[in-house]
This record gives structure tokens, C-alpha cells and sequence, in this order.
């Protein structure tokens, strides 16, 4: 994420006299999130090799690591152990990266690009694709379990609980199946909305949560990071939708075009390019209101960081 410190509003950090280095903190939390991955994953000399080979190259070496990056602000902000952050930040990326080589198979989306090489079904097989999607999903559950049990304190049971939910048909995979079942069809807006605040934005809620949930903050701070996660997570799809139609597929590393091929109804196509670009930045200027109701800004992250990944959310070229 070079020349992240861009997404940055410098309007708002000015105001509040915050001098936030989001460049550099971006890049030690995507560093510590790439090294618990890579610890997390099984080599690919581990039997059966085949499996772990094609596990690795669904997980590493690519992607925004955006809900890894989630996990961090929020831990940061929630005080939560380190060990237990890293955890989440990788749980919730093997289950991120499980729903993309699903989401890619011929029965789903059928594609055959995915962060810039082809999709895992493309290079190892279908059948290889169902098992690497199953082994990482509960691999992510393997990994925030041990690092739940190592943090007594701390209320894991309510942690595997909220991602479990996120994942499941209340969640991401519930959100999947309306998508697939509205190909072709006309959809309202507030229907488009539940989509993708069940497909796409239960992981990112998730990502802010978990530290959140983990640390039994109160009431109060707890509704306002909700509030934030939920803004966010709705600003990113829509921040989506416009790249969909306007970006190429080597900018975006995935096929471009494929909503408007399969008919699918977007916040693009029913608000228009320029009203989706108004809409995504309004729920950005409402993701900052709800952090301004946790506390000043500091500049030592927390906060700044939450606010600093809500402006790249919805800036962001791929």
C-alpha cells in the first residue's frame, strides 16, 4: 500500500491537529499481518502437498489486506493483546480469502482472475478450489480458538461467535446466495443494500468488532465502532461498484465489467455514477462523525487509523 498517507484526509487531520503517519503505520501492520499469515499457513512441503501449495497461493502475496488493517485500528483503540489481534487479523483474512475461491468457481461467479493471476480453480483445479476454500475456513477458526484460549481474560467465546455469524447465512454466505439468486433481476435500492451488508460488509463489521467484542468495551464506544464498521462496510461496496465500471481489469487485478455481464443490479446502475460517487463519500464523512463521538485524535493510531482506512476505503483505484 505505497503512498498510502494520500487516502489521509488532510482537511480533517489539520482541524483536529492530528499528524497521523498513516504510510508508516500501514505498512508495520500489514507487515505483522503478512507474517502471522504466512506462520498461520502450513508450508507447502506439508502433506498433502498439493492442498497447502494451493492454500498459500489463495492467501498470500496479494490483496488490500483491508479487513487485516480493520483489525489492527481497532485492537490499537481496544487495547487488545497483540497475540490476539494478530490472531483475528488472520482469521478474518482466511475467511475473506475461502469466500473469494469460492466466489470465483463456475457455479458462482466463474471467474478466472483474482488479485492479478488466475483464480485458484483456474490453477489447481475445481475440485482442488471446494477443498482449499473448506481447509482455510477452518483453519480460521483453528487459529483465533488457540489464541482465544491463551488470552483468558479476554471474551473469546463472543469473538468465534461474531466471526461464525458474519460468515455464516445471516452473514457473508447468506449475502452470496441472494446475489446469486438476483442475477437478471431488478432489484430496489434498500435490497441491493441487505445484499452487500450481508456479502461484503459482515466481514468488515467483523474486523472492527472483534477487538471490541474482545475487550468487553462499553456500551457506548461499542455502538459508535457499529456504527463506523456498518458506514464502512457499505461504502466499500459501493466504492466497488464505481471501480466495476470504471477501472480496467489489470488496474482492479480481477475481470472488470463482470457486474454489468451478469446483470446484476449496483448502486452504479441504479443511482448512476456520479450519485454512487456522492453516496460513497457522504458515508464517509459519517464513518469520521462516528469516530468523532469516541474521543479526540491523537495521532498515536486507534482512531486516526479507523479514519485514515474509512478515506481509502472509499478513494481507492483498485
Amino acid at each position: 500500500m505505497n503512498g498510502a498517507q494520500a487516502f489521509a484526509d488532510p482537511e480533517l487531520s489539520a482541524r483536529r491537529g492530528t499528524a497521523f503517519d498513516f504510510a508508516a503505520w500501514s505498512q508495520a501492520a500489514l507487515g505483522r499481518a503478512e507474517s502471522a499469515l504466512d506462520a498461520a499457513l502450513p508450508q507447502a512441503d506439508t502433506v498433502p502437498h498439493h492442498l497447502h501449495e494451493a492454500m498459500r497461493y489463495a492467501v498470500m502475496g496479494g490483496g488490500k489486506r483491508v479487513r487485516a488493517l480493520l483489525v489492527a485500528a481497532s485492537a490499537e483503540f481496544a487495547r487488545c493483546p497483540a497475540p490476539l489481534a494478530d490472531a483475528m487479523a488472520v482469521a478474518i483474512e482466511l475467511i475473506h480469502a475461502y469466500s473469494l475461491v469460492h466466489d470465483d468457481l463456475p457455479a458462482m461467479d466463474n471467474d478466472e482472475l483474482r488479485r492479478g493471476k488466475p483464480t485458484v480453480w483456474k490453477q489447481f483445479g475445481e475440485a482442488q478450489a471446494v477443498l482449499v476454500g473448506d481447509a482455510l475456513q477452518s483453519s480460521a477458526f483453528e487459529v483465533l480458538a488457540q489464541a482465544c484460549a491463551a488470552q483468558p481474560t479476554s471474551d473469546g467465546l463472543a469473538v468465534i461467535r461474531l466471526l461464525a455469524h458474519a460468515s455464516g447465512s445471516q452473514g457473508m454466505c447468506g449475502g452470496q446466495a441472494i446475489d446469486l439468486a438476483s442475477e437478471d433481476k431488478a432489484l430496489a435500492l434498500p435490497e441491493v443494500e441487505q445484499l452487500h451488508r450481508m456479502k461484503t460488509g459482515a466481514l468488515l463489521v467483523a474486523s472492527v468488532m472483534m477487538p471490541a467484542v474482545a475487550m468487553r468495551l462499553p456500551r457506548a464506544q461499542h455502538e459508535a465502532l457499529e456504527q463506523f464498521a456498518r458506514t464502512v462496510g457499505l461504502a466499500f461496496q459501493i466504492a466497488d461498484d464505481v471501480l466495476d465500471a470504471t477501472a480496467d481489469s489489470a488496474t482492479l487485478g480481477k475481470t472488470a465489467g463482470k457486474d454489468a455481464e451478469q446483470g446484476k443490479a449496483t448502486y452504479v446502475s441504479l443511482l448512476g455514477l456520479d450519485d454512487a460517487r456522492r453516496r460513497a463519500e457522504a458515508l464517509r464523512l459519517q464513518a469520521h462523525a462516528h469516530l468523532d463521538s469516541l474521543g479526540p485524535r491523537d495521532g498515536a493510531g486507534g482512531l486516526d487509523a479507523l479514519a485514515a482506512l474509512a478515506d481509502l476505503i472509499v478513494r481507492r483505484s483498485h
